[in-house]
């Protein structure tokens, strides 16, 4: 009787180690396709009037043609179009664990980040934020088991390749910005990650380096229950926080 206990334990073991091979080692998707940057609508300045032709005054003879006007110029653009350049940009998120007794901030990264920014030089505080894209599927850890676990289990991949973020608002911004001296402001949004959408606001700083080059990072603190996630119970992990801290770290260069 006691064999067929033991035996029992053991296939009830090598079914759950195998459903561990399955749901953390099975492969995940890669990118779908290319990154590409949601694009924001830029504002134009207002076009001047074309001034009303006139008629010429009645006369005995033909009077000479008048000259005909110049087109009109198209209106200039009120502002610079920036965006993300990935090979110079990195999106993060830490989370604080205990792993084998000891305790350790898990950082996953990906360069696979995009977005635009609409730059008013003349009055820094308009300045618009575009949609933020980040590609779940291209984040790596430190560790290839957790790297899938991460995909499979934990921000799903397979179904919800993208996080993104939909800014609503930019507040704190200054109206005049000096090259070289940073600045810091805030931008409430929309992010969304697994399909559940909750507000979110990072704090910003940024540092115009120069005419052609936008330097920034952005952060924010998020419970990662509010988005639904779960976290997979492991042996050798215990005591996960609830908090996850979200970063992008960002070099901007005009559009083409």
């Amino acid at each position: 009787m006691g064999k067929k206990w033991i035996l029992i334990a053991a296939l009830v073991g090598l079914a759950a180690v195998t459903a561990v091979v399955i749901l953390f080692l099975k492969p995940t998707q890669e990118a779908s396709q290319p990154l590409v940057a949601v694009p924001i609508a830029t504002a134009t300045a207002a076009a001047p009037p074309t001034p009303a032709p006139t008629q010429p005054p009645a006369a005995a003879e033909p009077a000479a043609p008048e000259a005909t006007q110049p087109p009109a110029a198209a209106p200039a653009s009120a502002e610079s179009l920036f965006e993300i350049d990935p090979a110079r940009s990195e999106a993060r998120f830490k989370i604080n664990e205990v792993l084998n007794g000891s305790p350790k901030t898990v950082i996953g990264v990906t360069n696979q980040v995009a977005g635009q920014i609409a730059v008013d030089r003349g009055n820094y505080a308009s300045t618009r934020l575009g949609e933020v894209r980040v590609n779940a599927r291209t984040l790596t850890t430190d560790n290839e088991f957790r790297n899938r676990a991460v995909k499979n289990r934990i921000l799903l991949t397979n179904d919800h390749e993208w996080i993104v973020f939909t800014p609503q608002s930019l507040t704190g911004l200054p109206a005049e910005v000096k090259l070289g001296e940073a600045f810091q402001f805030q931008i409430t949004g929309d992010l969304t990650i697994i399909g559940k959408t909750q507000s979110v606001t990072f704090n910003a700083e940024v540092t115009a380096v120069s005419e052609t080059e936008l330097k920034g990072l952005a952060f924010a603190t998020v419970r990662y229950k509010d988005f639904g996630i779960f976290i997979p119970e492991v042996p050798s992990v215990t005591g996960v926080e609830d908090d996850v801290t979200l970063e992008i770290e960002f070099t901007a260069v005009p559009v083409p």
